[in-house]
């Protein structure tokens, strides 16, 4: 690995620190500061579209302005969101800073791009799980010291610990080197239209396993604390256990074909909505954690993938794309998971288990297979 991919790793490996504290958490801290399971699930559902809105925008401007100033930027306001939750004294308050800090998930895109131009000889899926990698490192640690933190001196506190986690990480990311911005000719690449119908089929899938998987997600910490009756410890371990899980996929399977492991990955997610289901103890919800590993590790290739569908100068914008179109489906999993909690808490995860399976099916079939890179 180059060196700006190494501090890059180690940036992100002390953010995933600071977010895993906190992530894992957010429903609790909403449900303690007044907040139903429907408004929690359109809480969430409001932050799914505060991230996919700046995804195209900021894959263009990482292809015309270069992407270490996305970064940079992004790094900051995170910051700062992670402060104004910290200190928001109401539930209104904290949703503004909450969205605020989704809206910098802005970074995907001109991250993945900056990643893609510094990974040397590695290809592009193992250059992005391995950094993947390397922040869960970091979300491994952050949920079990979220539960200590939290039990011993209330969520509030791991708001604050993050958001000084956060300012450390932004040190480390300012030693990076700025990338060239990418030149080209318009002839290169052709006249044909950028979102051709390989491409367009291909959103259209990962926008499918998208919604599948995170479907039982937004709601599972109010599920294993008001069903379950796990503690705060509990349930941070079981987020540490899904950052490990999240590691040893991508180390593990990140030298697959891109198409093999997202196909697993969804897989994985679908045996954790079924623990989840007909699961009763500790242990077994540790598995499904572990499992549930596999939706990081899915996005991570769903990028991937996008690389070879389309042209090197259009690299940002189709990432930024390719961002949205998976972010789309936060938005609309989130209030659908809360109706479903208020009608029977276990059929998020009924649900999302026959949609994952379907999901397997069409991206089984319908992924597109490129022989040669554009």
């Amino acid at each position: 690995m180059s060196r700006d991919l190494i501090l890059l790793g180690f940036s992100l490996m002390t953010w995933g620190v600071g977010e895993g504290m906190f992530f894992i958490f957010q429903p609790l801290y909403l449900q303690q500061l007044g907040a139903n399971p429907v408004t929690i699930g359109v809480i969430f559902g409001a932050a799914g579209i505060a991230m996919t809105v700046p995804h195209i925008l900021a894959g263009h401007l990482a292809d015309r302005i270069g992407r270490k100033p996305l970064l940079v930027v992004s790094w900051i306001v995170a910051t700062l969101a992670t402060w104004s939750m910290a200190l928001a004294p109401s539930l209104v308050l904290f949703v503004i800073g909450m969205l605020v800090y989704n809206l910098t998930a802005f970074v995907s895109s001109p991250l993945n791009s900056y990643i893609t131009a510094a990974r040397g000889n590695l290809s592009v899926g193992r250059a992005i799980t391995m950094i993947s990698a390397l922040y869960n490192i970091g979300a491994v640690i952050g949920p079990w010291l979220g539960g200590q933190v939290g039990e011993r001196f209330g969520l509030r506190t791991i708001y604050i610990i993050a958001g000084s986690l956060f300012i450390a990480s932004l040190i480390i990311l300012l030693s990076i080197k700025s990338q060239p911005v990418e030149q080209h000719d318009p002839n290169e690449i052709g006249n044909g239209r950028f979102i051709n119908r390989q491409y367009a089929t291909y959103l259209s899938v990962i926008f499918l396993a998208g919604f599948s998987m995170y479907l039982a997600q937004p709601l599972s910490s109010n599920y294993l604390q008001n069903q379950h009756q796990l503690t705060l410890e509990s349930i941070g371990i079981l987020g540490s256990i899904s950052g490990l899980g999240i590691v040893a996929l991508n180390l593990g399977l990140g030298n697959l074909k891109a198409r093999i492991g997202y196909l697993l990955g969804q897989l994985a997610v679908a045996i954790f909505a079924f623990i989840l289901w007909r699961g009763t103890s500790f242990p077994w919800f540790c598995l499904g954690y572990f499992l549930l590993g596999g939706y990081r590790f899915a996005r991570s290739l769903a990028t991937a993938q996008t690389r070879y569908l389309v042209h090197q100068s259009r690299m940002g914008l189709a990432y930024g794309i390719t961002e949205t179109v998976g972010s789309s489906a936060v938005i609309l999993a989130p209030p659908v998971a809360g109706l479903l909690y208020e009608i029977n808490p276990q059929l998020m995860y009924i649900v999302g288990f026959c949609l994952i399976i379907i999901s397997i099916l069409v991206s089984a079939r319908f992924i597109p297979r490129p022989d040669v890179q554009i």
